[in-house]
């Protein structure tokens, strides 16, 4: 028996704000189910949900998503118009590059090379 990944949920302040960060950045029409829950079926992928919590962020996450970007600084630029903000540079290694960024709530993601 094996069970399957239903949503992938994001503990957050705001979760109206947040969703429309997230559907901006990787598709899908925001959904504010009520005050407290939002959610976006992304394109080819999972349901990604916003959950209110009483708690604020206090230390870094113990997962995040990798998104494949063709053009890392092009993503990156357009990632921080939409409220995210940039942790460290670029990162080159032999297997690929990557960008690290936190989501307008502090949530790290990152860009990777296509």
């Amino acid at each position: 028996m094996r069970a399957r990944i239903d949503e992938i949920v994001f503990d957050c302040a705001d979760p109206a704000a947040l969703v429309r960060f997230w559907a901006a950045l990787i598709g899908g029409e925001p959904v504010d189910r009520d005050p407290n829950w939002s959610y976006i079926d992304v394109p080819d992928f999972t349901r990604v949900a916003f959950q209110r919590v009483p708690e604020g962020k206090s230390a870094k996450n113990r997962l995040h998503i990798d998104l494949v970007a063709e053009d890392i600084p092009a993503f990156s630029e357009e990632a921080v118009a939409l409220g995210a903000t940039l942790s460290g540079g670029i990162v080159v290694q032999e297997v690929g590059a990557f960008q690290v960024l936190l989501d307008p709530e502090g949530n790290e993601f990152c860009f990777v090379a296509a």
